[in-house]
């Protein structure tokens, strides 16, 4: 058994693997933000394309770009930093979170203020929530390993410094 990856504490089977699997549906617009970062751990494509209204055109989600993005990070833990609205009477919601990352050595938090909607199914009963659109609030990047200086001495073991070795050289 292990914990969600969404922050929740509570254990996986027992929290967003229920909406991944299909075995229920995001009560709030915030459950379905936690279960969509557990579904980019998890690499469940098939689910972050399938909660996102569809907008039939370019502004689809880009399937192979996703599965790309889930699969070379390694997802460091979620934070949520505001919700309104989003939850069983509402048809519609906004969610602002932090998702942290590591990706080729770079450190990075994806922040993103998402709007969630959810229109009223046939019999008139609340239909299911899902992801309509996000501003993305820009950060800085921060290395996970330090920066390498001109004057340190080469990482590639020569003993030279960097900037009288490797700096600057093309990889082949």
């Amino acid at each position: 058994m292990k914990n969600c990856h969404c922050g929740s504490g509570r254990q996986y089977s027992d929290c967003c693997e229920l909406y991944i699997t299909g075995k229920a549906k995001a009560p709030t617009a915030e459950a379905l933000m936690r279960s969509r970062y557990s579904a980019y751990v998890e690499h469940a494509i098939d689910y972050i394309i399938n909660t996102c209204v569809s907008k039939g055109g370019k502004d689809d989600i880009d399937h192979k770009s996703t599965r790309e993005w889930s699969e070379k990070s390694t997802w460091l833990g979620l934070k949520i930093t505001s919700v309104e609205k989003g939850g069983l009477e509402d048809s519609e919601g906004t969610v602002e979170f932090e998702a942290s990352y590591e990706r080729d050595g770079l450190k990075d938090v994806h922040q993103e203020k998402a709007k969630f909607k959810r229109e009223a199914g046939a019999d008139g009963t609340p239909g299911e929530w899902l992801y309509d659109e996000g501003q993305i609030i820009p950060r800085t990047i921060v290395r996970s390993t330090p920066k390498i200086g001109r004057n340190d001495p080469c990482s590639c073991g020569s003993g030279r410094k960097y900037k009288h070795c490797c700096y600057g050289k093309k990889a082949d």
